[in-house]
C-alpha cells in the first residue's frame, strides 16, 4: 500500500451528526480533513431524526436557571445505564457533551434551543429532570445551502411545502383540538408557512435543520465531502490504522490518513443478515427508520481487524407501523394520548404504553413467545381519540384514506368484538381488557402498568383530561386498530471505544489511528435511553472527542456565544 491515491491528516467516514462534527472540529484545529459518504446524500440518520441531543448541564439549562451538574447527571446515568458501560465512558460524555455544544455554537452556524418541558425518560429516578436535558437544532433556511440543499438526505415525510416545526411545536400541534395552546401553535405555523412560501424560504427543522447548519459550517471551512464513496477496507500497518480503501468512480481508491480515521458510518439498520444473526426474532430491516444506506460496513471491517464489539443485540427501538406506501411511521406521542392501548396477540395489555419507546419494544421482545406473540402488537383506539389527537401524519378529524382500510393498515369495527375478529384476536379477551382498562381510566390510576405516573408519560398526554392526562376510556365507536412492529431509529451496537473515542481490541488495548462515533460504536447509553437525543448527542460528542484526540487536544477556543 505504498502508493496512495490521496493523502490527508484526518479522514472521516460518514456524514451524519457525528461525522460532520468530527470533521469540523478537526479542520478548525488546523488539520487537512476529508469526509467520505457511501450514499448519494449527506446527513445520515441525523437528517431523518428529530434533531434532538440529550446534553446534561448544557449552557441553555444554565441560562434558564435550571439546576444541573456533572454529579447529578452521573447519578442519573448510574440509575439508568448503570454498569452496562464503563464509568470512564459515561464520564467522558458528561464532561464533553456540554463542551461540544458550546464549541459548535461559538465556532459554527450551529444553533440550539431547549426542548422545554421534554422530561428525561426516567425523570423520577435519582438525578432525573422533569424539565429535561434535551436540546434541538434551531430552524434554518435551507436556501442558504444553494445547490448543496439538493444533496441532503430527504426525510420522506409528507409535509406541505414550506411547513416546518420543532419537536416542541409538534407536541403542541398534537393538542390542537383540546387546548388553546395547540390552536395558537397551529395558527402560528400556518402564518409562518405562508410567509416562507411568499419569501422563498426553505425552512428546515428537526434533524434537517441540524444537518443543514453543520453542512454550511463545513462549507465555510472548505471541507470536502465525497459522496457515492463507500468504505471497502481499513488499512493496517504494524497494528496501526494508516488509512482506508474506498470505492470512487467505480474503482478502489486508497486514502492515507496520517493522523487518524474516524468511523461514523452508522449502524447495521438495513443489513438483514446481521440483524438475524445478532438480534431476537422476529426482526426485519424494513421496520427501521434508520438511514437506508446503513448496512454495517464499518462495523464489519472493524471486526475484521480484531475490534471488540458490544450491544449488537440492541437498537434504538420504538413501536412503528408500516404505512400502505411501505414507509415506516415511528410512533412517539400517540401512545400517551388518552383513549388508546397496545395489546398482544391474546388481546392483553403487557406494558405502560406511554413509556419510553425503547422500553415498549423491550417489553415486546421480553414477553414474546410462539404461543402469545407480542411482535407485532396491536394499537387500538376509539373514535373520540381518533378525532381528538394526531395519529402518525393524520390530523384530528381528518378523514382516514380509504387505502388505509383496503390495504389492511387500519382496521375498523363498530364494536370491540368486531374489531377483535378483524385483528385475529379473541373477542372475549379483548373485551375484558377494555373493560378493565376503562375502569382504570375513569379512576385515573393504571393499576397494572402505572401509565401516566411519570413526567415523560405526561409530556405527550392531554392536559385537559383529569385526573390522568394519559388515560381515557375506549367507549366511542367505531374502534380502530393498527399493527405495531418492533421498529427502531437505528441499531445501537458496534465497535467498543474508550473515553477518547479510540476503537478497542478484544484485549482492551486501543487500535492506534482508529476512532469511532455514533451508531458505528457500542453506545455509551448501554441498553437504556436516558432522554430525547441520546443517539445524536453521543454521536456528536464522541465525534468531537475523536477530533480533539487526533488534534492532540489543541482545538480552536470557544468563541462568543450568541
Amino acid at each position: 500500500m505504498a502508493n496512495w491515491d490521496h493523502i490527508v491528516e484526518a479522514l472521516v467516514v460518514g456524514t451524519g451528526g457525528g461525522g460532520m462534527t468530527a470533521a469540523l472540529v478537526a479542520k478548525q484545529a488546523g488539520l487537512d480533513v476529508l469526509l467520505v459518504e457511501k450514499s448519494e446524500y449527506y446527513g445520515g440518520s441525523t437528517a431523518l431524526s428529530g434533531g434532538g441531543l440529550w446534553v446534561p448541564n448544557n449552557y441553555l439549562l444554565q441560562r434558564d436557571g435550571l439546576e444541573d451538574s456533572p454529579e447529578k447527571a452521573r447519578t442519573y446515568l448510574q440509575h439508568t445505564v448503570g454498569k452496562r458501560t464503563s464509568q470512564a465512558l459515561q464520564d467522558a460524555y458528561i464532561e464533553n457533551a456540554p463542551e461540544m455544544v458550546k464549541y459548535l455554537v461559538g465556532n459554527s452556524r450551529v444553533r440550539f434551543h431547549r426542548s422545554k418541558g421534554y422530561a428525561d425518560y426516567y425523570a423520577e429516578r435519582p438525578g432525573g429532570m422533569a424539565d429535561g436535558r434535551a436540546i434541538e437544532g434551531s430552524p434554518f433556511n435551507g436556501a442558504k445551502l444553494g445547490e448543496d440543499f439538493k444533496q441532503m438526505r430527504p426525510t420522506g415525510l409528507k409535509i406541505p411545502a414550506g411547513m416546518a416545526f420543532t419537536a416542541s411545536e409538534y407536541n403542541k400541534i398534537g393538542m390542537i383540538i383540546p387546548t388553546w395552546a395547540g390552536k395558537w401553535m397551529a395558527l402560528k405555523i400556518g402564518v409562518r408557512t405562508l410567509f416562507n412560501m411568499l419569501m422563498g424560504i426553505k425552512l428546515l427543522a428537526l434533524g434537517q435543520a441540524l444537518v443543514a447548519r453543520l453542512r454550511l459550517s463545513l462549507k465555510d471551512e472548505n471541507i470536502p465531502i465525497w459522496l457515492n464513496t463507500p468504505l471497502t477496507d481499513i488499512v493496517m500497518e504494524n497494528d496501526v490504522c494508516v488509512g482506508v480503501v474506498v470505492e470512487k468512480d467505480g474503482r478502489p481508491f486508497r486514502i492515507r490518513a496520517t493522523k487518524g480515521v474516524v468511523l461514523a458510518a452508522g449502524g447495521f439498520d438495513h443489513n438483514q443478515t446481521m440483524r438475524e444473526k445478532y438480534q431476537k426474532a422476529p426482526v426485519h430491516h424494513e421496520w427501521s427508520s434508520g438511514n437506508p444506506a446503513n448496512t454495517g460496513d464499518a462495523i464489519q471491517l472493524g471486526m475484521k481487524i480484531g475490534a471488540k464489539t458490544d450491544l449488537l443485540d440492541d437498537a434504538w427501538w420504538g413501536p412503528s407501523s408500516m404505512t400502505p406506501d411501505g414507509s415506516v411511521m415511528f410512533h412517539v406521542g400517540e401512545r400517551s394520548h388518552p383513549g388508546g392501548i397496545i395489546v398482544n396477540a391474546a388481546g392483553k395489555r403487557f406494558t405502560n404504553e406511554s413509556a419510553s419507546y425503547v422500553d415498549v419494544v423491550h417489553a415486546m421482545y421480553e414477553k414474546h413467545s410462539a404461543e402469545v406473540p407480542h411482535v407485532p402488537a396491536t394499537f387500538i383506539m376509539d373514535n373520540r381519540s381518533r378525532n381528538t389527537y394526531m395519529f402518525g401524519s393524520l390530523f384530528p378529524m381528518q378523514p382516514i384514506p380509504e387505502e388505509y382500510f383496503t390495504s389492511g393498515y387500519f382496521k375498523r369495527g363498530d364494536t370491540i368484538e368486531e374489531l377483535a375478529q378483524q385483528c385475529g384476536i379473541d373477542p372475549k379477551a379483548l373485551a375484558e381488557t377494555i373493560v378493565r382498562f376503562n375502569r382504570f381510566a375513569r379512576n385515573g390510576v393504571d393499576e397494572d402498568f402505572h401509565r401516566g405516573d411519570g413526567a415523560y408519560d405526561r409530556y405527550y398526554g392531554d392536559p385537559t383530561v383529569k385526573p390522568n392526562p394519559c388515560l381515557a376510556p375506549l367507549e366511542t365507536p367505531p374502534f380502530y386498530a393498527v399493527t405495531m412492529v418492533a421498529g427502531d431509529l437505528g441499531t445501537k451496537g458496534g465497535l467498543v471505544m474508550d473515553e477518547h473515542a479510540r476503537v478497542l481490541r478484544e484485549d482492551g488495548s486501543f487500535i492506534p489511528g482508529l476512532y469511532v462515533a455514533g451508531n458505528s460504536s457500542a453506545s455509551v447509553m448501554g441498553n437504556s435511553y436516558p432522554g430525547a437525543g441520546s443517539t445524536i448527542g453521543p454521536a456528536m460528542t464522541f465525534g468531537y472527542i475523536a477530533a480533539k484526540d487526533i488534534a492532540g487536544g489543541k482545538i480552536r477556543p470557544v468563541g462568543k456565544l450568541p
